[in-house]
């Protein structure tokens, strides 16, 4: 792997230019296997060893659950998402000698996209200028109770991600964050370095503009 880059096999390149780019879509639950198959265990041999075909099967084997994953959270920002995806198996090349084994390869890949998003949120998300007392009240008095009905019910996501494909990036972001990926307020609060208060004003603002495009829709 020359100058540390993994080289996408181009069946994969194919794949995403097939793959419909205009409307966000929710992936299927990734459903890991219970623990590493002897195949898998030869295959992490084989990485150890910095093997390029064990690389390339690597990136084969798990492209499309990496990049399913990265690109419903970036959304509509897929030009990001090829790097991102990048980055998320050169981390795993890097640092394979750190897969201890006790589950999934898998799993551990999905733990490394996970954060290499949560890296992007941080570098992306800013906060808007904080909410005065008054609009905070109003803001959380009018909370949009349906907006995990509306991502659980498949006849309303297309127009859910309609929405947020219009949000604001700030606002898109924290909303997949708190109501997607299940972080607290509190937690992303500490992973931001801000205030929990911050944090839940900037919800308020994301969920007041959410029913504003909704409306529109």
């Amino acid at each position: 792997m020359p100058g540390g880059e993994i080289h996408l096999h181009p069946d994969y390149h194919q794949r995403l230019h097939c793959l419909p780019s205009l409307e966000p879509q929710v992936p299927e639950p990734i459903e890991p296997i219970a623990s590493p198959d002897s195949e898998e265990r030869e295959l992490v041999a084989a990485l150890l060893q910095k093997d390029r075909k064990a690389t390339a099967a690597f990136v084969s084997r798990y492209a499309d659950s990496v990049y399913a994953f990265v690109r419903a959270r970036l959304a509509p920002r897929f030009d990001a998402v090829d790097d991102l995806v990048q980055d998320v198996f050169l981390a795993a090349w890097e640092g394979i000698r750190q897969f201890q084994g006790t589950g999934p390869l898998q799993g551990w890949l999905m733990g490394i996209a996970r954060h290499k998003v949560e890296d992007y949120y941080r570098s992306r998300l800013r906060l808007p200028d904080s909410l005065s007392d008054d609009e905070l009240e109003l803001a959380a008095g009018a909370v949009m109770p349906d907006f995990v009905a509306a991502l659980d019910q498949g006849e309303l996501q297309n127009k859910t991600w309609r929405v947020m494909a219009r949000m604001e990036e700030p606002y898109r972001m924290v909303l997949i964050w708190r109501y997607w990926d299940k972080i607290s307020a509190r937690e992303m609060a500490q992973r931001l370095g801000r205030t929990e208060k911050a944090i839940e004003r900037l919800l308020d603002r994301a969920r007041k503009q959410f029913r504003e495009r909704w409306g529109d829709a």
